[in-house]
């Protein structure tokens, strides 16, 4: 690929979509990167990270949507085309190679345009390899970026695994591309060498000044070392932000709930900038419409004991367990719990009085209180939506109507319906209206969970069903992310309009 010139955004992605048969991997995924940024794509397994580096790197072609590099389309050509390099977290290294040999295996198989003027006075261009002083001069230069000068005859097997790790990042390197892909790079190595190796990779990112962009699901690795975090569930994009954005101002409960530890909790805003939860009213700085409904988002840390009675509210010490740097202390307000996380210690069993700063306290808009689907009526006078079948009270569809004994509709005036295949319109509330089971034939549609979120009392639950259609619900039992279950609504909870 040649291109010479040079933008502001090295890359941009537009409505990217990635399907795999019927299942969508990413979708509605647009990011502009800038040049020499070190970008981090975050989130949990299986959202989609991995491959949208895939299709930067042309190992993968998106669906849908393209790709430029510094404004030319580079959607469909052949990795070996890209300007472009990754780093896998299976290092992938040739062991029967030496270091020297390992990192120049490309360098002795690329070729570089070498312009000549005949004894015409004609300009010539054709393809050499590189000599062998100018990969001598670049395995040279790459090893003194990984710290491992002098290691060029050493045997990869003598090598430790952040050793390893290094001599990857020094093969794509020694190539110079303007782009490094590092696809968890650091996820084979232990706590203490991970933490190292975050400081030595930022470090390198400062010498080469080129654009890193790297997926991790670890969220203290994305906020040690990122420009900017771009953190994903269920394929798409959730919020773009430096690691201070995304942390002190999570744009929904996914992210506050990914990244770091946090509260969340139900509350309404009760005033200017004012908040009820936990049946107190706090001051806080996000400012929205008296009567919405929100998640409040506060951190541990911003959680302050004050003695019983000083406090802006009074709370009972639940448990304490020390984490070496700080005491996690978990209080009970009526049947909320609230984490703290303080140097100072605690007493179960005591009632202590916590204080929280307005700038502790975030919020996040969240009136959704209903699940919505398009329904049919079938011929039983049961409803189908969201990949399942229920009972219902269909009488609710006309004001004043009755069923007769053959489950025909006589509207008020006497006229009998046939409702079988009619379309109408479905809402089950979100809280107290549906139950989850493990037995595949107690509910009418079944799925599997792919998001839950503590709430201080409860835990909101996502499940997906086959096609795709979601549920929202409450439930105080904790389940795990991928159970699969049924889901029990009762006739009562199921409200159906006319279309």
């Amino acid at each position: 690929m040649k291109n010479n010139k040079r933008t502001e955004n090295i890359i941009e992605l537009y409505n990217i979509k990635k399907m795999y048969g019927d299942v969508t991997a990413v979708e509605d995924f647009n990011l502009k990167v800038k040049r020499g940024d070190f970008i981090t794509f975050l989130g949990p397994s299986g959202c989609g990270k991995t491959t949208t580096l895939r299709m930067i790197a042309g190992f993968e072609l998106p669906t849908e949507g393209h790709i430029t590099l510094d404004g030319e389309d580079i959607s469909k050509l052949p990795p070996y085309e890209r300007p472009i390099n990754t780093v896998f977290q299976r290092y992938a290294l040739f062991p029967h190679l030496n270091i020297y040999d390992n990192i120049a295996f490309g360098l002795k198989l690329k070729t570089v345009d070498v312009t000549y003027q005949n004894d015409k006075g004609e300009t010539i261009t054709r393809k050499e390899k590189l000599s062998k002083k100018e990969i001598e001069e670049k395995v040279k230069r790459a090893l003194e970026i990984v710290d491992l000068e002098g290691f060029e005859k050493r045997s990869i097997d003598t090598l430790s695994g952040g050793q390893q790790q290094r001599i990857a990042i020094a093969r794509a390197i020694v190539n110079e591309p303007e782009i490094l892909l590092l696809d968890e790079p650091l996820g084979a190595l232990d706590l203490k060498m991970r933490k190292e190796m975050q400081i030595e990779l930022k470090s390198m990112h400062e010498k080469l000044g080129i654009t890193f962009i790297y997926v991790t699901h670890d969220q203290e690795e994305a906020l040690t070392m990122s420009d900017k975090i771009v953190v994903m569930s269920d394929g798409m994009i959730q919020q773009i932000g430096t690691p201070e954005e995304i942390y002190n101002e999570p744009e929904n409960a996914f992210v506050a709930d990914f990244i770091g530890e946090s509260n969340i909790l139900n509350g309404k805003v009760a005033g200017k900038k004012k908040v009820r939860f936990c049946n107190h009213i706090f001051d806080c700085v996000d400012d929205f419409p008296i009567g919405t409904r929100v998640d409040v988002v506060v951190r541990p840390e911003d959680v302050i004991m004050k003695p019983k009675g000083q406090g802006m509210l009074d709370v009972l010490v639940d448990s304490v367990v020390f984490k070496g740097i700080h005491y996690e202390i978990t209080v009970l307000s009526g049947d909320i719990e609230i984490v703290i996380q303080s140097i100072k210690n605690a007493v179960v069993g005591d009632t202590i009085g916590i204080e929280i700063e307005p700038d502790g306290i975030h919020l996040i808009e969240n009136n959704v209180t209903t699940n919505e689907f398009d329904g049919v009526i079938t011929k039983n006078n049961t409803v189908e939506f969201g990949d399942g079948e229920y009972e219902c009270d269909v009488t609710q569809l006309y004001h004043n109507s009755t069923l007769d004994e053959d489950g025909y509709l006589i509207k008020s005036d006497g006229e009998k319906i046939d409702l079988a295949g009619v379309e109408v319109s479905v809402s089950v509330p979100l809280f107290n209206a549906i139950e989850m089971s493990d037995d595949p034939d107690k509910g009418g549609a079944t799925g599997n969970i792919i998001s839950l979120i503590y709430k201080g009392d409860h835990y909101q639950y996502i499940v997906r069903t086959e096609n795709e259609f979601d549920y929202i619900l409450d439930d105080e039992d904790l389940w795990n992310e991928n159970d699969f279950v049924s889901l029990i609504i009762p006739k009562d909870k199921i409200k159906l309009t006319l279309k």
